[in-house]
């Protein structure tokens, strides 16, 4: 891979070549990215989406709104830094192409920004929930009339696949979606795979899927274009990582890692004892003793503790990326950046906690148990309605439930897996209080 197809700024539809010493310094088209995925609908329903404690009334508690805002943060950062050393690495990119260390901070802080964009609401349960009803629940039926890889779309509903798919996803008058930059994409795309054959090797980027099949075709164009090598074994399509993923996984990494963490004290999970017990060994080259004892109150004690810990592991894990660019550029580094981090059991130590402590705590537990009720039997009321229609077996409760979709989700003149697909990504897209208030009116509890 080479740097200077890896920062495309090509979008859908263009059929000449952008060139960055032609761009218009004060609206760079990477922070155009940011700026179309910020005003977007989809993002605008993250701020009712989970991070961690589903449905919470909690102001401080993060939702993926602001985990997301909080991930782009960090990724600009991140992608600065390295873009600097890069730059000093590779000279001709700056003094020939015109590019800046900002370009690459702009486009990590534009694909860290939307990369929740396509979590189902109740978290990670929500995306469990979702392939649960392919696979052991009532959507299992319709097992026999999908190719396995429509089929594995659905029994392992992926919010990465998702996310591309509103990103990039055509609309009669909308064409290609938001129209990113495809370096913006690439760095979004953290594992370029299609959903089968499951985990082919230990690499990262064969970790989960990162395209539903409807986007198959657009997601080789994208490769193709940043010069992404194929790292196709027999039937299945894959690819190596862009770079610049590897620095926006990062982002999303240090973010939860430590602010989950806060969130749990904050919600009296985790004593505050632990934060200094587990967060000192981050911090400890860098905190001031006494402006931490100076510090009254436990928020703004942890929120320095927070800084500090997320700046150490930025500056770690810079080096961990350019001490291994050859590798990265090459697609034979397997892991993720904190892999690496020499930091890598203090990090451990604090998920584990945050594991036994706040992802499994009775409130999370109880909410995710309702989240699958939830999204269970929406999507049976829904898919159950549009293949009937789709069939001509619909009955009036049938037609009154479709009417009750946005419009786009309402045709029936497609493919099974299609509606199936998009009825899933519909529910995808409800914020949390949008499918309670759903769930209760098909119930009958709300009128």
């Amino acid at each position: 891979m080479d740097w200077e197809r890896l920062l495309s700024l090509k979008r859908y539809g263009d059929t000449g070549k952008r060139l960055r010493k032609e761009q218009d310094e004060t609206r760079l088209g990477f922070e155009v990215d940011y700026d179309r995925i910020i005003f977007s609908s989809a993002f605008r329903s993250l701020q009712d989406k989970t991070q961690v404690i589903p449905l919470s009334k909690t102001d401080f508690v993060h939702t993926r709104l602001t985990h997301s805002l909080e991930v782009s943060v960090v990724g600009r950062s991140l992608g600065r830094i390295a873009g600097k050393r890069i730059l000093e690495k590779h000279p001709h990119l700056s003094e020939v192409h015109g590019y800046t260390f900002n370009d690459f901070g702009a486009i990590v802080a534009a694909a860290a920004l939307a990369h929740d964009i396509g979590n189902p609401p109740f978290g990670h349960s929500g995306e469990k929930a979702i392939g649960e009803y392919f696979k052991n629940g009532n959507g299992k039926k319709y097992h026999s009339v999908l190719f396995e890889k429509e089929y594995q779309d659905l029994i392992d509903f992926e919010g990465n696949a998702n996310g591309f798919k509103l990103l990039t996803e055509s609309k009669e008058g909308v064409e290609g979606g938001l129209r990113l930059s495809y370096a913006v994409l690439g760095a979004f795309m953290k594992y370029p795979k299609e959903s089968l054959p499951k985990k082919p090797t230990k690499h990262i980027a064969d970790k989960k899927f990162g395209f539903f099949q409807s986007e198959k075709e657009f997601f080789e164009e994208v490769a193709r274009e940043l010069g992404l090598p194929s790292t196709t074994a027999g039937e299945g399509i894959s690819f190596s990582r862009h770079p610049l993923a590897y620095l926006m996984e990062a982002a999303d990494d240090i973010c939860y890692t430590i602010i989950d963490f806060e969130d749990g004290i904050n919600l009296g999970l985790i004593s505050e004892e632990f934060a200094l017990e587990y967060l000192i060994k981050l911090v400890k080259d860098t905190i001031s003793t006494k402006k931490y004892n100076g510090l009254r109150y436990k928020e703004d004690r942890l929120s320095y503790l927070r800084a500090l810990a997320i700046n150490t592991l930025i500056r770690d894990a810079i080096e961990v990326f350019v001490e291994n660019e050859e590798k990265i550029l090459n697609g034979t580094f397997e892991t993720s950046l904190l892999d690496k981090s020499k930091y890598k059991a203090q990090i451990a130590d604090i998920i584990s906690l945050s594991v036994h402590k706040v992802y499994r705590s009775q409130e999370v537990v109880e909410k995710e148990i309702a989240g699958y009720r939830i999204i269970s039997d929406i999507l049976d009321v829904y898919t159950g309605a549009l293949v009937r229609e789709k069939e001509g077996k619909f009955s009036n409760y049938d037609r009154l439930m479709i009417q009750t979709l946005p419009e786009f989700y309402q045709q029936t003149e497609t493919s099974i897996y299609k509606i199936l697909l998009n009825t899933s990504c519909y529910v995808a897209s409800l914020s949390d209080g949008s499918a309670v208030h759903i769930h209760n009116k098909i119930m009958g509890k709300q009128l």
